[in-house]
């Protein structure tokens, strides 16, 4: 693809990041194929392709304004593009470059800009999250139904064994998580614990992704900072892996090293704390597995952030079924379920339609419940169907 970026952005590290992936575009359209906005919609401006050319030309100076907002906030940046893509095109990157320059160049209004404002406040800070978690869970019988769906019940937090083997691996707490389900993390402390492992739990605060998807970059890296800060100690002390149960979580973390490699201060520690970034599969998958499962009928929501951005499809199913599961068909398995961050509140009913084509695929050879990797896809799934959600660490730690 040809380029006109004015010069003086492509003196700076964005600039030149999103030249070589404009350049890097062909147009061949392989991506619109997979692209859920693009398959709900079937406008050209609501594929990737048609997102790329909104955000070339307000790189190259354009006026841009609702429309082009319109169309990037559509997006649930779930990276099947850039599985689908032969030219290895990074769009992911691409889309929140453009995104931080179009709320340069065009402001939204006001009462938007504080709304995202109080989601990023809100969700990114734990006490905050799990303070207003409460309440609602207290009001929760008198809310209607559909906002009623989007609370879930209260689950109770797992025995989290104390440290006591050599080997450690360290367990960021993040944001959400440890207030909607506790015993996610606590079922992997157990999982690991029983192979000699002991998970270390480390108060990190969230991991920036919420920011950095919601066109606030800056406040995204210090948030990376503070979040590598956290881990810095122990794994000074030899802690041999971060392991990050949160898949989307897992996708920013691993994004450390390139976000923060021109910061003299932090490039070095980000680059290690991607490299000891580790899902949970990568863990557990080189462990002995007991037949647990008994035959039991699941199915399994591979997150786009496991398949697409962390590239690790088909890992989780294969040891689910190693451990004795029955795992039933999906279909249309590589698309999103509509969750993706803050889309299921920004964009309510795109992502409700997305939930509704994923819950039939998951649903539709009636299975005992449904298994996911990301905390996000799991409170959305929930809200939908009637049957249970649940973490696959979870499963394998039942017994």
């Amino acid at each position: 693809m040809q380029t006109r970026l004015p010069p003086a952005l492509q003196q700076t590290p964005q600039g030149r990041e999103a030249e070589a992936i404009l350049r890097s575009c062909v147009h061949c359209g392989f991506c619109t194929a997979v692209c859920p906005t693009y398959r709900l919609l079937g406008d050209e401006l609501d594929s990737p392709r048609g997102r790329i050319y909104l955000i070339k030309s307000l790189l190259e100076g354009e006026a841009a304004g609702e429309q082009t907002r319109t169309h990037l906030d559509r997006c649930l940046t779930c990276h099947a593009c850039e599985t689908a893509c032969p030219s290895g095109v990074q769009y992911g990157r691409l889309a929140d470059i453009g995104r931080a320059a179009l709320e340069q160049q065009s402001p939204r209004p006001w009462p938007q800009r504080l709304w995202r404002w109080l989601l990023r406040r809100t969700l990114a800070t734990s006490r905050v999250f799990a303070s207003l978690l409460a309440i609602g869970r207290l009001v929760r019988p008198l809310l209607p139904v559909a906002l009623k769906r989007r609370i879930p019940a209260a689950a109770p937090a797992g025995a989290w064994p104390p440290p006591r083997h050599r080997r450690r691996v360290l367990a960021p707490a993040g944001c959400v998580q440890p207030a909607l389900a506790p015993n996610i993390d606590a079922a992997m402390a157990r999982l690991l614990d029983a192979h000699g492992i002991s998970l270390i739990k480390v108060d990190s605060g969230c991991c920036g992704a919420l920011d950095q998807h919601l066109a606030a970059p800056g406040q995204a890296l210090r948030r990376a900072r503070a979040y590598i800060d956290s881990l810095w100690p122990q794994l000074e002390a030899g802690a041999e892996a971060v392991a990050v149960s949160a898949s989307g979580c897992g996708a920013m973390v691993r994004e450390y090293a390139h976000l923060l490699r021109d910061d003299p201060a932090y490039a070095d520690k980000a680059a290690r704390v991607s490299a000891l970034c580790r899902d949970p599969v990568q863990l557990l998958e080189a462990l002995p597995v007991a037949a647990i499962g008994h035959g039991r009928r699941i199915a399994f929501h591979s997150p786009c952030t496991l398949q697409h951005a962390l590239r690790m499809e088909g890992r989780v199913e294969a040891l689910l079924q190693r451990a004795g599961f029955t795992l039933l068909p999906v279909g249309e398995a590589a698309q999103c379920c509509g969750a993706a961050g803050t889309y299921s509140i920004l964009q309510a009913q795109l992502s409700g339609q997305l939930r509704q084509r994923k819950l039939e695929q998951l649903e539709r050879h009636a299975p005992e419940l449904i298994a996911t990797a990301n905390i996000g896809c799991l409170t959305h799934l929930q809200g939908g169907s009637g049957r249970r959600v649940v973490h696959w660490v979870e499963l394998l730690a039942e017994r």
